[in-house]
């Protein structure tokens, strides 16, 4: 059983500014299975999916 945070909820970085209209969102396990989901705060109807292979792959580049 896991202890971590729970799924399906929308998280922010803690590096996102003090409006809560400011971040981009993730939230794990979002749409089904091993899906991420990320959305603009100050848009959050719009949202897009991603696998977990893709969106791994995606922040491996980013840390380059």
């Amino acid at each position: 059983m896991s202890t971590g945070a729970p799924l399906h909820r929308w998280f922010k970085s803690s590096y996102s500014g003090g409006a809560n209209n400011e971040c981009v969102e993730v939230r794990f396990g979002a749409v089904s299975g091993e899906h991420i989901g990320v959305r603009d705060s100050k848009s959050p109807e719009s949202r897009l999916s991603f696998s977990s292979a893709a969106f791994s792959a995606f922040l491996l580049g980013q840390r380059r």
